[in-house]
């Protein structure tokens, strides 16, 4: 059950308890305006403030983001990266070490206005629509089944973030654990607490928030692909 332990939250993110454990989770349909962001002019982006900056400029607002994705030490991508200007990053199917190659792995797709997580098997056979894209690693959730690798009372934790889906891939479902858990506890969260027949992880300890409804503009070294609702600036 989840369980909210903060008051006074605006917009779609709110800090909850699953299992004892504190979230913090965004959830958004997925016909709103969710986008991937790496750089401009080939720089990175960095972090939360320069992309405000730059949406600014735009004559937009960042609602909210969070980390999009696992990236290299120049901060691009390390797997599969679309946006409408074309890939940053191909599809990575290979075998691999770390978390990313720990298999399934799998691809957020964010279509017009439904989204899916696919393994990265799936998407490879399918090569769905996708307005964006970001592949990462491992899968937490496959069709309603946790990870096979995954042990439940694993004492391998740590902050963790990813993203899950709606059975009928109208919600997307954006989580990051404000305190570490292990893997099995972090999947169950997406299925058993958010209904997500499938979600995949992000990011670890690099994982970080920008909520300013609930107070959120998490500091720490520069990232690599960001993943946020973008609405109009007010007026």
């Amino acid at each position: 059950m989840l369980l909210p332990f903060a008051a006074g939250a605006e917009g779609p993110c709110r800090d909850l308890r699953f299992e004892g454990r504190a979230h913090t989770v965004c959830s958004v349909p997925a016909s709103a305006d969710l986008r991937l962001f790496w750089g401009e002019d080939g720089q990175p982006f960095g972090g939360f403030d320069a992309l405000a900056r730059h949406l600014a400029r735009r004559g937009e607002r960042l609602a909210f983001a969070t980390n999009g994705g696992m990236y290299h030490q120049d901060r691009s991508p390390v797997g599969l990266f679309l946006t409408p200007e074309g890939e940053r990053q191909r599809l990575i199917t290979a075998d691999g070490p770390g978390n990313f190659g720990l298999k399934p792995n799998g691809v957020l797709c964010l279509g017009a206005d439904r989204a899916m997580v696919l393994t990265t098997e799936d998407y490879a056979a399918r090569r769905p629509e996708c307005r964006y894209a970001t592949q990462s690693g491992p899968m937490l959730v496959i069709d309603g089944a946790i990870h096979p690798r995954f042990i439940p009372g694993s004492d391998s934790v740590n902050v963790r973030g990813g993203v899950g889906v709606s059975a009928d891939g109208r919600t997307v479902h954006l989580a990051t654990s404000r305190e570490p858990v292990n893997f099995h506890h972090f999947a169950r969260l997406f299925r058993d607490g958010l209904g997500a027949p499938d979600a995949l992880f992000t990011d670890g300890r690099v994982n970080r928030v920008y909520a300013p409804g609930i107070g959120r503009n998490d500091a720490g070294r520069r990232m690599g692909p960001i993943l946020g609702l973008v609405e109009p600036a007010a007026g």
